[in-house]
């Protein structure tokens, strides 16, 4: 889909195609105005082959140039309307000159490296998009945009150590817990035990939860939005010492996206595992571990 930016009725159209564009898979995108559109899916090192098609409305364009220009972009939602890329290539399709009919203008960006994927979060916006821009002197440009999401595959971790943390209350209450690994893909499976050492205060229920935790900025400028995307019960009534309780958590339910580190010094986006226990009194215990997300090498 593409936007138009210019004069009231703009002298032409302009659209942005891809050679591939019949087999390459489609996935749902959030644009700024809200609404979902299914755009191209592409990964880093690929390329990115397609045509320009520029067709007056009936009568002659000037102009002192045309360029697409492929870009990575983050947009800091505090700061809208500010766009900080980290990836900028262009390529020049004509040089000044006259438009008297539809024309058509390959372009081709080849091997792209794209390492960050696409987001869509609380407070930020991490996006690609092909913009083709008619440069005139005398009137505003004429400017077409189409999006894109990128996403990157990992293998398996070689290394995948398993986290084991103890929660406790002195004289009142020791709990360990195992988590099978500490990194997990979209759609793998959390599984654990909780081991009941030492209970000596009422507990009522247990949860575990997934909570999401997005920061954009930095220094005094950081804004944090934590969402909880899954609460899972892990218990119901009151354990006794000596008692375990398994975990077995599907991700796949659950709409998340990879870990997200300082990304381009923006922003950063990180998982954790929150367990939680109450009391009959309404007494709440946290015991929180990060966890690190990544996408398969080989699934959606």
């Amino acid at each position: 889909m593409n936007f138009l930016i210019g004069a009231f009725n703009p002298p032409c159209s302009v659209t942005i195609s891809l050679n591939d564009e019949a087999t390459r898979k489609q996935v749902p995108w959030r644009k700024e105005n809200g609404q979902t559109d299914m755009v191209p899916l592409f990964k880093s090192q690929e390329n990115i082959i397609g045509k320009v098609l520029i067709e007056p409305h009936g009568k002659k364009v000037e102009h002192t140039g045309v360029k697409i220009e492929l870009l990575g972009q983050i947009e800091l939602y505090f700061d809208r309307g500010n766009f900080y890329d980290f990836t900028s290539l262009v390529r020049e399709l004509d040089v000044p000159g006259d438009l008297y009919e539809r024309k058509t203008y390959p372009f081709e960006f080849s091997t792209v490296e794209m390492l960050y994927e696409s987001y869509n979060g609380a407070n930020v916006r991490l996006r690609y998009i092909l913009k083709v821009t008619v440069s005139r002197n005398i009137f505003s440009n004429i400017v077409a945009y189409q999006d894109f999401v990128v996403r990157n595959y990992t293998p398996l971790p070689s290394v995948n150590n398993s986290i084991k943390m103890e929660v406790g209350i002195e004289d009142c209450l020791h709990i360990e817990f195992e988590y099978n690994k500490s990194k997990y893909h979209l759609k793998d499976v959390i599984i654990g035990k909780i081991y009941f050492l030492l209970v000596r205060i009422k507990i009522k229920n247990m949860e575990l939860e997934i909570r999401r935790r997005e920061s954009t900025g930095a220094g005094p400028n950081t804004y944090v939005d934590t969402e909880t995307l899954a609460k899972y019960e892990l218990m119901d009534g009151a354990p006794v010492g000596g008692e375990s309780i398994p975990i077995r958590l599907f991700l796949s339910p659950y709409e998340l996206t990879p870990t997200y580190r300082n990304i381009n010094n923006k922003f950063s986006v990180k998982y954790y595992l929150n367990l939680v226990l109450v009391d009959e009194e309404d007494g709440r215990y946290f015991k929180q571990q990060e966890i690190n997300v990544y996408r398969l090498l080989a699934t959606s």
